[in-house]
């Protein structure tokens, strides 16, 4: 069995119009945002094993302020492939992952994040997976279990979407 969370970075800010994309930083209302997700995660017992990162700003720091709340040990690897990628480039990282490692977290970007997430959900509760092919949220986690061994045998349809928890789901 293999733990599989999606997470959207938290909400960036546009106030920096003289900014590269990827060096956005978070807005007032992400950096809010990001510790209530990561307790979302700490309270379900889903500390990951390992977290893969887009190198945008504003994913490095939706990590950098959930990894105090998970305990702050949790290896990150962040990885240039992940900004701008398409969900087949995101399901090729999540397929060469570590076969030790079962739970894995994701931070990334839409539209490819939200793709992967709809694709991988085979089945699940029929109001979260609503949720999800609706809006992908900055911020929002997808959670998925897969029967799977290794990280190798991940495919489309093969998931449960267990929750779609939202930042505004965090009350």
């Amino acid at each position: 069995m293999r733990t599989l969370l999606l997470m959207r970075h938290a909400k960036s800010s546009w106030d920096r119009t003289d900014l590269a994309d990827v060096d956005r930083p978070l807005a007032p209302r992400g950096r809010k945002a990001a510790p209530l997700i990561a307790r979302q995660v700490r309270d379900r017992q889903l500390i990951p094993d390992l977290v893969l990162c887009s190198h945008a700003e504003r994913v490095r720091e939706t990590w950098q302020l959930m990894a105090p709340v998970l305990g702050g040990a949790v290896a990150c690897k962040t990885l240039r492939s992940l900004y701008l990628a398409t969900p087949s480039r995101l399901l090729e990282a999540l397929r060469r992952v570590a076969d030790e490692v079962r739970i894995l977290m994701l931070i990334g970007h839409n539209p490819a994040l939200g793709g992967l997430a709809a694709s991988l959900a085979g089945t699940g509760p029929d109001n979260a997976l609503r949720r999800l092919q609706a809006k992908f949220p900055t911020g929002g986690l997808a959670v998925l279990t897969f029967a799977i061994e290794r990280w190798a045998e991940l495919a489309a349809g093969g998931g449960r979407l267990e929750d779609f928890v939202r930042p505004r789901d965090c009350g």
